[in-house]
């Protein structure tokens, strides 16, 4: 399909857990299902802004991420 970088397929939740990224129980029966979970990083891969819910139907709306990188670019003067 073109894609030009890596997908993850983590059947078995093993990088979810490592990452407390598993919302047990949260899923259809009772079975555990990922965290919606939205990460920046800047070009050296430091994390600078995490949205991390407990619901799955909450997701970082454009503006909130909008605005977490105008707040990185102010904290850093640069955009990465």
């Amino acid at each position: 399909r073109g894609y030009t970088y890596p997908i993850l397929s983590d059947e078995k939740m093993d990088v979810l857990r490592k990452y407390d990224l598993v919302h047990a129980g949260g899923g259809s029966g009772g079975a555990d299902i990922a965290r919606p979970a939205e990460f920046l990083l800047d070009g050296d891969g430091v994390v600078r802004w995490v949205n991390l819910t407990d619901n799955y139907k909450t997701r970082a709306t454009p503006a909130m991420v909008l605005k977490a990188l105008d707040e990185i670019e102010s904290s850093t003067g640069t955009r990465k």
